[in-house]
């Protein structure tokens, strides 16, 4: 019984990741035709796909390349782009932390956007899950998004230059992030902190290498955390 109740988990984490393929697919196609552009190979392009596995920050990266930024720079920019993952992963430990450590260490490598926030949605809204089934139905999500994410980047690398130079494929980016962030929008604490980061952010865009993003996402965080704290003083 146990068994087929953890398959059933791990299928219903495959189907309600199945739409972000919409997202993924155009989003790492792009990528692999940009890096391709900038003069990675494909093996670069895939390497770069496979170990890092972090859209954001992989453009990121690769845009501080193109501009000739300094090493460290682009990789102290890539790394806070992906400061959000450990706050996915401390969300996450409470529910996973249980599990055994090999799944733990290949559920972080699968970390990411859409596999933390239908886990974390799904957990939430159904606390009796067990362990292995929580598990499950994360490793479900991350199923065929991964599939589509190293295939479309192969594909978008083997493609290069030869797709139109005004095929939209840039819509993927905005729309994978507002689809996951716009329904967390559910508190003062959280609207405060999208404002404050969105404001900074358009205050900030002069800052070289892009840096005005991270002192937005840090001053964000900060406004966020101090609602929070106000709001549990007024109920105290």
């Amino acid at each position: 019984m146990q068994s087929t109740t953890t398959k059933s988990a791990f299928w219903a984490g495959v189907r309600d990741g199945a739409p972000f393929m919409a997202v993924a697919g155009p989003f790492a196609m792009l990528f692999g035709v940009l890096a391709t552009e900038a003069g990675l190979s494909i093996f670069e392009v895939m390497s770069f796909s496979i170990v890092v596995i972090a859209g954001a920050a992989q453009f990121t990266a690769l845009q501080l390349m193109q501009d000739n930024a300094p090493t460290v720079i682009v990789l102290i920019s890539a790394l806070a782009v992906n400061l959000r993952v450990a706050m996915y992963s401390a969300a996450l430990t409470p529910y996973l932390g249980a599990a055994p450590l090999w799944q733990r260490i290949f559920a972080a490598y699968l970390l990411v956007d859409q596999s933390y926030a239908l886990s974390h949605a799904k957990f939430d809204a159904d606390p009796d899950l067990t362990v292995p089934q929580r598990m499950a139905y994360f490793f479900g999500t991350c199923l065929l998004v991964m599939i589509v994410w190293f295939g479309c980047s192969y594909a978008g690398a083997a493609l290069g230059t030869a797709l139109p130079a005004d095929l939209p494929l840039d819509f993927a980016l905005p729309i994978a992030f507002l689809s996951m962030v716009a329904p967390m929008m559910r508190t003062l604490p959280h609207l405060i902190a999208a404002a404050v980061a969105i404001v900074v952010s358009l205050l900030a865009v002069s800052i070289p290498y892009s840096l005005g993003l991270i002192v937005a996402g840090a001053l964000g965080m900060m406004a966020g955390a101090q609602a929070e704290l106000w709001l549990k003083g007024r109920r105290a």
